[in-house]
């Protein structure tokens, strides 16, 4: 009886916690387009926006509707000491902050307020998707953050939808293949260093998928990883896929992708010049590199690789 119970609670609580996830996805993305609508500026530009700055964030804070934020002193002004939020005052003393809900306030508890201000700040350099590069630029002043914003919005925008939390396994389930967790392990070819990765084992030609939404930033050879692929997802996170024996010939770079995408296929490329093959049996290499908006480290995929693994299953 205790274990029907629990079940009905588990299943009763999972339903909630999907329909309020979905709720603030749908929250989101009105806030979004109502900017759209008061500054011409498309939705996806601010939706990328606050995924990035959500995903600089450690993972234990709680989500909130909106991630973007302002420093006080930028919002209200240097010199407005008492943080007076009538717009009148704000603008008296050179600061920010903007009414985007029209009640004569600029508060940095609306999400409104502060959406508004974003899009304000971007049309300070003008509408154009080079003008939003430039004054994503001037904000944070590194070229890989402008990229990654731009890539995303142009996820956004291909599949007109912000929650984008399907996934895929990185080889094709139907094949054969075995895996475990080689994360950390010593390598020695070009130098002593660390795996950054798991390797799947599988005959030539399986193929190889994306295991998410994002845009392929690099392809070609690396002389450890041989033929690659690198793949910027919606959540600031790098997936490095090596030692392919070719790619699918769709696949370039700046092809927007998602999960079960066939990228090209196992092989056992890498550890010389390009071309070389057959230094150690075939398989593919799975990186992922996390990038918080200052710096980028490798972390473990096994994880991830095991929850995708069936995800994939469950789908068939």
């Amino acid at each position: 009886m205790f274990s029907f119970a629990f079940l009905l609670f588990w299943l009763s609580s999972s339903y909630v916690f999907a329909e309020n996830e979905d709720s603030v996805y749908k929250e989101r993305k009105a806030l979004f387009q109502k900017m759209e609508a008061l500054s011409q500026i498309p939705w996806y530009y601010f939706a990328a926006i606050d995924n990035y700055e959500r995903n600089k964030k450690p993972s234990s804070e709680e989500e909130q509707v909106i991630s973007v934020e302002f420093d006080e002193d930028s919002w209200y002004g240097i010199g407005n000491y008492t943080q007076n939020a009538d717009i009148h005052i704000i603008k008296l003393f050179d600061g920010i902050g903007q009414d985007g809900n029209g009640d004569g306030i600029a508060s940095l508890d609306e999400d409104e307020d502060i959406m508004y201000t974003l899009a304000m700040l971007l049309l300070d350099e003008g509408p154009t998707s080079d003008d939003i590069k430039v004054a994503l630029w001037k904000h944070y002043k590194r070229d890989l953050t402008v990229k990654s914003i731009m890539n995303t919005a142009r996820v956004f925008e291909k599949f007109n939808e912000i929650n984008l939390t399907n996934r895929d396994f990185p080889v094709d389930i139907n094949y054969n293949y075995s895996y475990r967790n080689t994360w950390g392990d010593r390598r020695g070819y070009g130098g002593l260093r660390i795996h950054e990765g798991t390797d799947i084992f599988a005959d030539y030609g399986t193929p190889i998928k994306s295991t998410t939404y994002g845009v392929v930033e690099m392809m070609g050879w690396n002389r450890f990883g041989g033929w690659r692929i690198g793949i910027r997802d919606i959540y600031n996170i790098y997936h490095y896929y090596a030692h392919m024996s070719g790619f699918n010939e769709d696949i370039k770079v700046g092809t927007i992708v998602q999960p079960g995408d066939i990228l090209g296929s196992v092989g056992s490329s890498g550890y010389g010049p390009p071309g070389t093959s057959g230094k150690f049996p075939p398989h593919l290499h799975y990186g992922m590199y996390k990038d918080d908006g200052y710096k980028e480290w490798s972390f473990d995929p096994y994880p991830y690789l095991r929850k995708w693994e069936r995800m994939a299953r469950n789908n068939r």
